[in-house]
């Protein structure tokens, strides 16, 4: 069914694609404990209930990609079509779809698991802005204090000079 164990968690399964959270289909078929073919036939039955943003075929490049990042072989067997990825509202229909009560139990769990990652990018883009305004602020007091220091290391101007000779004054 899938290349991952049988006792992954949702967080574990969830990758990025394209900027979105996802969830590939033979990862959330082994979380809703049914076979791959047996959820792409479900989406295949149901195109309603699976527009763009709640699901998307990845393209070769990023199938490519994602197999390098999870080791997996080349060898025979495996896919002849390029995996789905479910977004976090797809991922809650292909639950409601497949309709047995591991997937009902495992949606819940998937839903969870979007929702900490939602708050832990929240959080990183809170810490991301409040380091800005705190470069902001002392940028402006670290220049005051260049300038400063500047003026410092600069030779201070040369007194006028008298002139020598006749002036004719």
């Amino acid at each position: 069914m899938s290349n991952l164990p049988a006792r992954i968690s949702p967080q574990d399964a969830i990758t990025r694609v394209r900027g979105h959270a996802v969830i590939l289909d033979a990862d959330l078929a082994a979380l809703y404990g049914v076979a791959v073919k047996r959820l792409n036939e479900q989406v295949r039955r149901n195109p309603d209930r699976f527009p763009e943003p709640f699901m998307f075929r990845l393209t070769a490049a990023e199938w490519e990609r994602l197999r390098s990042q999870i080791a997996t072989s080349k060898g025979r067997g495996g896919r002849r079509y390029l995996p789905y990825a479910f977004t976090e509202h797809g991922a809650i229909m292909a639950a409601t779809v497949l309709n047995s009560p591991q997937a009902v139990q495992m949606s819940l769990a998937v839903v969870r698991a979007f929702v900490k990652l939602r708050r832990m990018a929240l959080s990183v883009e809170g810490l991301a802005r409040k380091v800005d305004a705190l470069e902001q602020k002392y940028d402006k007091q670290f220049k005051v204090v260049f300038d400063a220091v500047r003026r410092l290391m600069s030779p201070p101007p040369e007194p006028p000079r008298k002139r020598i000779g006749f002036g004719g004054e």
